[in-house]
């Protein structure tokens, strides 16, 4: 959230609101020296049945371990668990900014679908938004 390339959120979500928009089953997180310093979550797309398989994946690194492989660990075994529950796609949102975001997931099999131009606002600028998606070969 410091750097606003992140996310559109400008204030940190309680748990409460947090834990009610992902998905129970696939969370993951990573530490260091005791400390929670990655994690990666998914939220569903939609309510609707023919989407159940389409869930939208975020993922987060503090800074000071980026670099490092945490980001490829977690994603990696989010993409894993996923694959096993049946999910057929995952979907991503990046600012264009976030270069490094948008390498590890074209790395683990996403694909640029397009950019949404001015898709928010954020501290007063509009933004654009790298959609990406990765679909599942086992679940195809």
């Amino acid at each position: 959230m410091l750097t606003g390339n992140a996310t559109f959120e400008t204030q940190l979500p309680s748990w409460e609101e947090w834990d009610a928009g992902h998905l129970a089953e696939h969370r993951l997180v990573v530490t260091l020296d005791d400390a929670v310093v990655g994690w990666a979550a998914l939220s569903p797309y939609s309510d609707r049945e023919c989407y159940r398989g389409v869930a939208e994946e975020s993922i987060y690194i503090a800074e000071r371990v980026r670099g490092l492989g945490f980001g490829r660990e977690l994603l990696g075994a989010l993409i894993a668990s996923t694959e096993a529950a049946g999910i057929w796609t995952l979907q991503a949102g990046i600012f264009p900014e976030n270069e490094a975001s948008i390498a590890l997931h074209v790395a683990l099999g996403f694909r640029v679908v397009g950019v949404r131009e001015r898709l928010g606002r954020s501290r007063g600028m509009w933004r654009d938004v790298v959609l990406l998606e990765r679909r599942s070969e086992m679940n195809a």
